[in-house]
């Protein structure tokens, strides 16, 4: 197997050691690379039973491993599972599609999943539209217990960062209802256009759907559609700059409306760069800045669907928008997500 150096079997017992290489890993992203069947939810049930163990000791999942370890692992997951519990076949996906997600996986545990999306994968499915996170997941189902993870909110096809999942049904209900309640704290991180005057402000616009070729897109809500405007409020905040052609900003919507940062800061005289929808994407604000959307969902802090605790993840750049930080100057570093 690669990265261990030796293994061993006696009976429906496996012992393997860790390698050099995978010293100081976590316990669960061990599994998840050598044994990516065994979902979350089968791992904790083989520790609590103790049926996987190191050095002959009970462990938790975050236990951090050291190299030369011993492994105890049952040979039961080494099995294949013919049906997944609902008693159809499982849909599956492709080994490249499940490496995708594994490598998208920012933190896990038995209730929720927080991936970082990247650029141009769509998170649903539509017209035209045949792979999408929301279908490779499913077609996981037997590495996340056997349930299917629901998508717990959206981001468009072009936007990256914090992406989260529910991993049951009773999960998704209560982060639903979080969201609805706006008791989650959202920020985004976007190069926009020009310097927004004041640096700091809020946008209230309500918006609407357009209609006809645009109807892929939202404008501002005209006197008289109060019956089918969604209110949109957007808070906005200047971190640094570049002279006056460009400007790092920090968004946290109030509200969260389809294309509602990119509506708004276009209606405040800022497009975000890239946006082919909304006029970003013309007359870009320096030489080698690719033409992607630089909208990054940088950073989510959320109450735990189970009590007791507070999710708080952060997503890093994405590769074209880390290449204009350097090219403009900026040093993400400096905040985690202001």
């Amino acid at each position: 197997m690669t990265n261990v150096s030796s293994a061993t079997t006696t009976g429906k017992v496996e012992t393997l050691r860790v390698a050099e290489s995978e010293a100081d890993m976590r316990l669960d992203r061990w599994f998840r690379v050598h044994f990516p069947e065994v979902g979350y939810t089968y791992l904790q049930k083989l520790l609590r039973s103790g049926q996987v163990r190191v050095n002959s000791k009970r462990v938790q999942a975050n236990d951090r491993l050291r190299a030369g370890s011993e492994i105890r692992v049952p040979a039961i997951i080494r099995e294949p599972k013919k049906v997944n519990p609902s008693g159809r076949p499982a849909m599956g996906v492709s080994k490249g599609d499940r490496d995708t997600i594994e490598k998208m996986i920012l933190y896990e545990d038995e209730h929720v999943l927080v991936l970082n999306k990247p650029f141009g994968l769509a998170v649903q499915g539509g017209t035209g539209t045949k792979k999408h996170i929301d279908g490779m997941l499913e077609g996981m189902a037997d590495r996340f217990g056997g349930e299917r993870p629901r998508l717990v909110h959206r981001l468009d096809r072009d936007t990256t960062g914090v992406l989260l999942v529910a991993k049951t049904r009773d999960a998704a209900a209560k982060l639903g209802r979080t969201f609805q309640t706006r008791s989650a704290a959202k920020t985004y991180w976007a190069l926009v256009k020009g310097v927004p005057k004041p640096p700091q402000g809020k946008v209230e616009a309500a918006l609407v759907k357009a209609s006809g070729p645009d109807g892929d897109r939202v404008r501002k809500a005209k006197p008289g559609e109060q019956d089918v405007a969604m209110h949109a409020t957007t808070h906005y905040s200047v971190i640094d700059r570049a002279a006056h052609k460009a400007a790092w900003v920090s968004l946290k919507p109030v509200t969260g409306r389809q294309h509602q940062l990119r509506a708004h800061m276009h209606l405040i005289g800022h497009p975000i760069v890239g946006d082919n929808k909304y006029e970003g994407d013309v007359h870009m604000p320096a030489e080698n800045i690719e033409k992607k959307l630089h909208l990054h969902a940088r950073r989510l802090v959320i109450p735990h669907p189970k009590g007791g605790k507070t999710i708080d993840v952060t997503a890093p750049l994405p590769a074209h928008m880390a290449a204009s930080w350097d090219l403009l100057g900026f040093d993400p570093g400096r905040f985690k997500a202001e």
